[in-house]
């Protein structure tokens, strides 16, 4: 991919995990955990650069990322919710990039095919949005053409990304992808029930 027009990647990772009770992007599913399993996601899929979002436990969550393709940038006002992250996700974008692929770390079924099918109709019709469409529900990940920026910036207040989509909706291309793979973490059941999905040991 030519390096003027490449599709960064955003990784949202700044959040408190409240409902989990500990921090759910540290926990293991597969053989590695929530956060780093999706970074590399995001790198594989050929997103570049690959910014990282972090604000609870930066520390910790930094010492996942060691040895990925990615960049850092800290969200010190992660506990105003996840609009925030967003925003300085968006803002960390380089100039060179024509779009950017939001994607949440919690979201472990999220594949790096999903990602690149994203990034091909983006790059085949140019709409402002491509959105993923988990039969009937709008989630991430989500291309941002580089058109929403200032938009995505200038937001305030929770659901401000939903906010874009919906205000862009009849331009936005959708792709399908079955129910299954919109599985976030927000409890401790939700751990199992992914680590049997991906057909991890117990």
């Amino acid at each position: 991919m030519d390096r003027r027009d490449s599709v960064a990647g955003v990784v949202l990772a700044a959040g408190t995990s409240s409902r989990m009770g500990r921090n759910k992007l540290l926990v293991e599913v597969a053989g590695q955990s929530v956060l780093r399993r999706a970074v590399v996601t995001a790198v594989e899929a050929g997103l570049d650069p690959v910014v990282v979002v972090l604000g609870h436990e930066s520390e910790r969550a930094r010492a996942e990322l060691d040895g990925l393709r990615c960049e850092v940038v800290l969200n010190t006002g992660y506990q105003e919710g996840i609009h925030s992250s967003l925003r300085t996700g968006i803002a960390a974008v380089p100039e060179r990039c024509e779009a950017a692929v939001v994607l949440l770390a919690d979201m472990p079924l999220v594949e790096a095919r999903m990602i690149r099918t994203l990034v091909q109709r983006h790059g085949a019709e140019r709409p402002p949005l491509v959105v993923s469409d988990y039969e009937g529900v709008d989630a991430p990940p989500i291309l941002y053409d580089r058109r929403l920026f200032g938009e995505l910036r200038t937001l305030e207040g929770e659901g401000c990304g939903k906010r874009v989509v919906k205000r862009h909706s009849a331009e936005a291309v959708r792709i399908r992808w079955p129910a299954r793979a919109l599985t976030d973490l927000d409890r401790p059941e939700d751990i199992e029930r992914v680590r049997a999905e991906l057909g991890a040991a117990r």
